[in-house]
């Protein structure tokens, strides 16, 4: 049945449930129990393994490991002996995953391990998670992540960073730990960068144990840190790198360890070996001093006769067996729904030939990812782009949730807009997703599949996401993917998805923990965006591109001024490594906070790279039009030339900042309002 083809859900009513051996899971498998009286699986004594829960699918890599859940659950080894190494859940994983509402309790003092990644994989996003006891809270050994609102109590160490290019860690509590964060033992790879934002230690010896960035050689990349907004209390060190102190005491602005760049500053920028930089937030993005963040909800304050299944209204069918069109009476049920009842959408592919409207007062909740899938002439034209699903109309205000959704096409249509948002909540993640994704081809169910097949690259479909201007919304682990391969059968699939996400948005938006892969104008594009916040981004560009591809970008598409297209005319016409596309463009907007980009490419034409040494790509990203009040914080790339273009002038190399998976700049602050005026070790 492929990756897709037979999800399971897993669910743990409140109890205790004491195991003696590993339980193995698999790919489309989500593990939930009660929200309301977490169910308790708990290792027996003479528990037969090294191993408690292995959540990681040894019959893929582990950066297919893909669509896995595990959520409301207590994992407690306490019974285990303690002087054994133990592990209570292998999350070696990749995208479109989710661990939330969990608890691991450990012995105190023990050898066992809360959460690890050995096999490695790409993943985007855990959080709300909170280990008691233990020697080591999350062992990472991943390319990429989003951690939020996680606690360490009593655990000797919180974070054992032993791989990762591009990590943010955010609201983050270290309660008598030896150290938060240790990140100079290696797994299979390098560190690259990580930041610390919004975080408390209180009774730790060291926060950060990090190696050093001076070499016999100079300086490395590898190893940048940022800390925004810590507080300690009774903590020894905050910083120690190489054995040398560089930090003590809390950080209540923003403190760099990495390379540099300032307006005014040297061309090349500067190695900040621990400097103190005065960052103004945004109050639209802050709730009591910190960047909003909102747990993913489980309205267990709702009583079950306040949830209506969409496939059990009487006088209005839905079926949602990929078959059927459903339009009609999805948007029925969602205009009476809304503001009296949660619409659970049970397992299924539910085919729309129009826009589905969801209201002000909607809250949508999915099962194992439940797909909804566009079919039919109006969604065919390029030039009229029609959206699949809209969340409100311009200018509306109130509540709109989706929670485990995949957005999808079941056809090859051009003139799709996934999902369009265009409403702001009265107040913040009032409008929000959660676990909800983007997939276009790559699995039964979409035509997509099977008819790519080579040739000039298919366009499948026009946008993934478009946060309009009047749009706020908080969004936690997104993953918008126009498949590079095909999870369920054996398709050579040659796909052209035109754009990732398109943000224009305003009055607040978060992007905790997002991807947005092989999408071929680009992956993020923020147009005169206002008030964003970027917690962990991730991107590919599409394989078939660069030299030998059998398109140059902007083809198969035709640029659209409307929604802010790149027009590659900064490129040669024929220059395939230049007619790539963009990983994030950045044009005019103001109060924009980025927080650990990792953008990777791999081939030019599925092959090896043919770029100026080495190299795949000419350029990553690029800033158009001055934006103001820009912080971009550990911007990490592979296989590229140049980092970051400014307004058509190259401003970052990869030669000149190595490390991490290719290249790394710790901080971005050209358009911040920060120059390169010093005073001590601050810079204003």
């Amino acid at each position: 049945m492929g990756t897709t083809g037979a999800p399971a859900v897993v669910y743990f009513p409140e109890g205790t449930y004491l195991m003696g051996k590993t339980i193995n899971s698999y790919v489309d498998t989500f593990l939930i129990g009660n929200p309301l009286n977490r169910p308790t699986l708990k290792a027996s004594s003479s528990f037969n393994g090294s191993i408690f829960l292995n959540m990681y699918d040894p019959g893929q890599d582990s950066t297919t490991n893909f669509y896995i859940g595990v959520k409301n659950l207590v994992l407690d080894s306490t019974s285990y002996s303690p002087s054994t190494p133990f592990l209570l859940m292998d999350w070696a994983v990749s995208q479109a995953t989710q661990l939330t509402n969990v608890l691991f309790k450990m012995p105190p003092s023990s050898q066992h391990t809360g959460v690890a990644t050995p096999e490695g994989g790409s993943g985007t996003y855990m959080g709300n998670l909170d280990f008691e006891g233990g020697k080591i809270g999350i062992n990472m050994n991943n390319q990429q992540y989003s951690v939020k609102s996680v606690t360490f109590t009593g655990t000797t160490t919180g974070i054992l960073l032993s791989h990762g290019f591009a990590i943010v860690f955010q609201d983050i509590q270290f309660t008598n730990c030896v150290t938060g964060i240790n990140a100079t033992v290696g797994g299979f790879g390098n560190v690259g960068s990580y930041a610390l934002i919004d975080s408390v230690a209180k009774s730790v010896q060291t926060v950060v144990l990090s190696k050093t960035q001076t070499t016999s050689s100079g300086t490395t990349g590898d190893d940048s840190i940022v800390i925004d907004n810590l507080q300690t209390s009774n903590v020894g060190k905050t910083v120690v790198a190489g054995g040398v102190t560089l930090l003590t005491g809390s950080v209540p602005k923003t403190w760099v360890y990495g390379n540099a760049y300032l307006k005014g500053g040297a061309a090349n920028g500067v190695h900040d070996a621990g400097t103190t930089y005065q960052t103004l937030r945004s109050p639209q993005l802050v709730s009591g001093g910190k960047f909003f963040t909102m747990a993913p909800p489980t309205y267990q304050q709702y009583s079950v006769d306040q949830v209506v299944n969409i496939k059990n209204v009487k006088g209005f069918p839905v079926y949602g067996d990929g078959k059927t069109d459903d339009t009609r009476n999805i948007n029925a049920i969602l205009k009476r729904n809304a503001g009296c009842a949660i619409t659970f959408f049970p397992q299924g592919t539910y085919l729309v030939s129009d826009t589905i409207h969801i209201p002000p007062g909607s809250r949508i909740v999915g099962e194992a990812l439940t797909a909804i899938s566009a079919i039919g002439s109006k969604f065919a034209n390029e030039k009229s782009p029609y959206p699949m699903v809209q969340v409100g109309l311009p200018g509306q205000v109130g509540v709109a949730q989706i929670s485990d959704i995949v957005f999808t096409v079941g056809d090859v249509l051009p003139g799709c807009i996934l999902l369009q948002v265009n409403m702001a909540g009265i107040s913040k993640g009032d409008v929000g997703l959660w676990n909800s994704h983007f997939r276009v081809g790559g699995a039964y169910g979409s035509g997509v599949e099977t008819k790519c097949q080579g040739g000039i690259p298919c366009q499948a479909a026009f946008l993934m996401l478009h946060l309009t201007p009047t749009s706020s919304v908080y969004i936690e682990d997104m993953w918008g993917w126009t498949a590079d391969h095909d999870l369920d059968q054996n398709f050579n699939q040659l796909i052209s998805t035109g754009r990732g996400a398109l943000v224009e948005s305003t009055r607040g938006t978060w992007l905790v923990g997002t991807a947005f892969e092989h999408n071929t104008l680009y992956q993020y594009n923020l147009i005169n965006a206002e008030n964003v916040f970027v917690g962990m981004q991730q991107s590919e560009t599409p394989y078939w591109q660069g030299t030998n591809g059998p398109a140059q970008a902007p083809a198969p598409w035709t640029p659209n001024a409307a929604y802010g297209d790149p027009t590659f005319s900064n490129c040669e016409e024929d220059d395939p490594n230049c007619r790539m596309a963009w990983y994030e463009r950045i044009v005019s907007g103001s109060n924009l906070y980025l927080y650990g980009s990792g953008f990777w490419t791999f081939f030019n034409d599925v092959d090896s790279c043919h770029g100026l040494n080495g190299t795949c790509q000419n350029n990553a990203v690029e800033i158009v039009s001055n934006p103001t009040l820009l912080y971009w914080w550990n911007l990490n790339t592979r296989g590229c030339l140049n980092m970051l273009i400014d307004d058509g002038e190259v401003l970052e190399t990869g030669a000149a900042n190595t490390g991490s998976w290719g290249s790394v700049v710790a901080a971005t602050l050209t358009h911040s309002r920060i120059a390169a005026r010093w005073l001590g070790k601050v810079a204003f």
